[in-house]
């Protein structure tokens, strides 16, 4: 390498350097804008007041039912998710062959009427 060229590259590192300490000092803070800190808190009101307390007889819960009709996409993401639960260390092959017959049953379920009682 001759003089010209170890200038050149001596000159190209001063000049990465000063734009790479600009570049840090426009990110810097003096401290005086907003912090965590300073942020408004959320005030809690208190809550209102009932004028008669209300008793109720306590009615025995009912199950939660699920009112979204069983759909093939709806049957396939139940039986990834129960899959995914119980056969994590089966491969992806024999997963897939258990969803598959999970969705079966459960669209063969779902055309069929449930018995009343």
């Amino acid at each position: 390498m001759n003089f010209n060229t170890r200038k050149f590259f001596s000159a190209a590192r001063v000049a990465l350097l000063c734009a790479c300490v600009l570049a840090l000092a426009a990110c810097a803070t003096d401290g005086t804008g907003p912090t965590a800190v300073d942020t408004p808190k959320a005030e809690i009101a208190p809550a209102p007041k009932t004028e008669t307390p209300r008793t109720q007889a306590a009615k025995p819960s009912e199950p939660v039912r699920n009112t979204e009709p069983m759909t093939r996409s709806r049957a396939a993401r139940e039986c990834w998710m129960r899959t995914e639960k119980g056969n994590t260390r089966e491969d992806l092959d024999k997963r897939a062959d258990l969803v598959n017959k999970c969705i079966d049953e459960k669209m063969k379920a779902a055309s069929t009427p449930a018995p009343k009682t």
